[in-house]
């Protein structure tokens, strides 16, 4: 990953007006747990007109789905609930010519309550000099336990030695 896609994909958001949370590795490290990540995580609120305006955010600086989906198919909420059953799909993949090593990942379903993640989120430092609205500890965690995967769960272990009053 490099820091100046980082930068471009969370000014790009930013400039749009874009209500986006940022999630996975990049959060994990923005909350004290400095790990290796290789991706962008993010959770755009899937209002229609917010998605349609990250979206195109994203296309402004090179970024395109990995599958054949339209802005305006993945703006419909049937249309993912059906990919998330079918396909067991759990994010858009993003890939850029221009920011080849630098993937983005926005789901295709809310984590989390959004809108109250937005309500009280941060601005957290997601790599040198840029801060970012970031999702909130208790949330994250969340997060980690249902995905579960070893890298997850190192994450999860991670965090709440850093914020017990948030460990189960």
């Amino acid at each position: 990953m490099e820091a100046r896609s980082v930068i471009a994909i969370a000014r790009a958001l930013d400039e749009a007006n874009v209500k986006f949370l940022v999630v996975g590795g990049l959060a994990v490290n923005a909350h004290g747990h400095l790990r290796l990540t290789l991706d962008v995580d993010l959770v755009i609120g899937l209002e229609r007109e917010n998605i349609l305006r990250g979206l195109a955010a994203l296309r402004s600086v090179g970024y395109r789905p990995y599958a054949p989906v339209t802005d305006e198919d993945f703006a419909d909420p049937a249309k993912r609930e059906l990919w998330r059953r079918e396909k067991n799909m759990r994010a858009l993949m993003l890939w850029s010519d221009e920011h080849r090593r630098t993937r983005v990942d926005v789901f295709v379903y809310e984590p989390f309550n959004f809108e109250a993640e937005w309500a009280s989120h941060q601005q957290k430092e997601i790599v040198p000099g840029l801060e970012a609205p970031v999702v909130s500890v208790p949330a994250l965690l969340a997060m980690k336990r249902a995905a579960a995967r070893p890298k997850d769960l190192e994450d999860l272990r991670m965090l709440e030695l850093a914020y017990p009053e948030y460990a189960v």
